[in-house]
């Protein structure tokens, strides 16, 4: 790698560890208020303009990883590439400070609440982090394919893998609360919001119990056979871009061989 593409991963890695350490923040401030004790499901009740705030929260914090991916990236794939990237360093590190500044999670199989859009999304720790260590590697993979040839992209078939992947994963982080929901409202009340203080009232009811560990696995998989594609095809690619190039220069030495033979 050269210099240039250090210096702007460390810039994303340097900005996504702030990022990281706000999310933390904010979780601290909300725990001393809303959990003294320590964390716990079922959740404390809070009013409907924290619950708001919240969601926008988040996606206040998509924006800012994707612009940061957008100025790092110089094409389509590097922008990609930034933004996976960026969001599992973020979410690392949102654990990592929550650990030195709460000394929670405790353990990492402690149930937390991973993301709000569209709905809730709950699941051991280690499992996002599972998911950002995939993300870190594929990121890596990217650039480093990048930077050896420029015209680098993820096929049709990659792209459906990770893609069905990361609806698996997704299904595992939320099909446990979707259930306890659709028990009382319909799923286009829960993506609406049709009445967000009943809803929420519920929301706050809800005690995970088993995490889907074989579905989650399953979605995990999908994700490295893709990056293991991907790796492959790059990889025999940039073999045989160099067979190429050292027959062309052995045809050219051939060639200028032959031409001082005719001279003598």
């Amino acid at each position: 790698m050269n210099n240039k593409i250090i210096k702007t991963l460390l810039l994303v890695t340097s900005f996504s560890i702030a990022m990281g350490f706000l999310e933390s923040a904010v979780v601290v401030y909300l725990r001393e208020i809303y959990y003294p004790n320590g964390f716990c499901f079922p959740m404390k009740i809070i009013s409907n303009t924290v619950a708001i705030t919240e969601f926008l929260r988040e996606i206040a914090t998509i924006i800012m990883l994707l612009c940061i991916a957008i100025i790092a990236g110089r094409t389509k794939i590097e922008k990609f590439a930034f933004f996976i990237f960026s969001f599992a360093i973020w979410d690392i590190f949102y654990y990592l400070f929550l650990k030195l500044l709460i000394a929670w999670p405790v353990s990492f199989l402690d149930w937390d609440i991973l993301f709000l859009i569209p709905f809730t999304w709950v699941g051991p720790v280690i499992a996002p982090i599972i998911n950002s260590i995939t993300m870190i590697i594929l990121t890596l993979i990217i650039i480093y394919f990048v930077e050896k040839r420029k015209n680098v992209k993820i096929n049709f078939a990659q792209w459906i893998l990770l893609i069905i992947g990361s609806f698996i994963v997704i299904f595992a982080y939320t099909e446990e609360y979707m259930r306890f929901m659709m028990q009382y409202f319909s799923f286009t009340d829960l993506l609406t919001y049709s009445d967000s203080k009943k809803i929420l009232e519920k929301a706050f009811q809800f005690v995970p119990q088993h995490f889907k560990w074989f579905v989650f696995s399953t979605g995990v998989a999908f994700h490295l056979v893709a990056i293991c594609l991907f790796y492959l095809q790059k990889k025999k690619c940039k073999d045989l871009i160099l067979q190429k190039q050292q027959f062309k220069t052995k045809t050219i030495l051939l060639k200028k061989n032959n031409i001082k033979h005719n001279i003598y």
